[in-house]
């Protein structure tokens, strides 16, 4: 548990590190990246949702046809 609980701290630590660098060496000002970020993070969530509604539309497919057979 303790190597765990080590690992998960070097890797919270790297991350906010890496955050902070790219922050300061980022070619973007700090709009750009957070519009940047927003836009992706957006896209992702409208892609998700499209996916799970999608596989949900298939799956509800599957159990009407297992439950006229």
């Amino acid at each position: 548990m303790r190597k765990l609980l080590s690992m998960l701290f070097g890797l919270s630590i790297g991350a906010a590190l890496g955050a902070i660098l790219v922050s300061f060496f980022s070619p973007f000002t700090s709009a750009e990246l957070r519009d940047n970020w927003e836009s992706h993070y957006r896209r992702a969530l409208t892609a998700g949702r499209k996916a799970s509604a999608e596989r949900r539309t298939e799956l509800e497919k599957e159990l009407r046809d297992l439950r006229d057979n």
